[in-house]
């Protein structure tokens, strides 16, 4: 079985946008290609999980995500970092009803288990809301960070709160 690091994508892999659907709009957080690059070199499988509630509201379509999504995959490999998948939960409860995908719920963790084998006990989560830190809980990954560049978050039940991705890999 193999090891996993799944990154949370608003907020982890690029700066934060409201419901951003546009190449033109992504923006990569400082360190994330040298945060994959250390743990693609350790043997982790590298997956983005992300909830993507702008579909379920009709500001984008699933199309304007994948062709974004696909941008992004290449820019990683452009980078040497190879993004095994892309999971995302498109639902939102109060629109499309309840679902197992979005996080806090594990479903897109126990996709990649399923789907690629993965030892979740082994693996890691990355993200910047409490909701992505649950997700992993439920999955039982064994390190869970919680990233916060603005140092306002101080209670988390994440194994560490990091202000910059290299606390994690440094």
């Amino acid at each position: 079985m193999r090891k996993a690091l799944f990154l949370d994508r608003d907020g982890v892999v690029n700066i934060e946008k409201d419901y951003l659907y546009k190449i033109e709009d992504f923006e990569f957080i400082e360190g994330i290609f040298d945060l994959c690059h250390y743990y693609q070199s350790l043997g982790y499988e590298i997956f983005v999980v992300t909830n993507q509630s702008g579909i379920a509201r009709s500001y984008y379509s699933q199309e304007d995500f994948s062709l974004l999504s696909t941008w992004m995959v290449k820019a990683f490999k452009s980078n040497g970092i190879k993004i095994t998948k892309v999971y995302h939960c498109p639902h939102h409860p109060s629109i499309s009803g309840n679902c197992t995908c979005r996080k806090p719920h594990a479903g897109m963790l126990l996709n990649a288990e399923k789907d690629f084998d993965i030892d979740l006990s082994r693996s890691i989560i990355i993200g910047d809301k409490e909701t992505d830190i649950e997700a992993g809980l439920k999955a039982g990954l064994k390190y869970m960070y919680l990233f916060d560049e603005t140092k306002n978050i101080k209670v988390s039940k994440a194994t560490k709160i990091v202000s910059s991705l290299n606390e994690i890999w440094k």
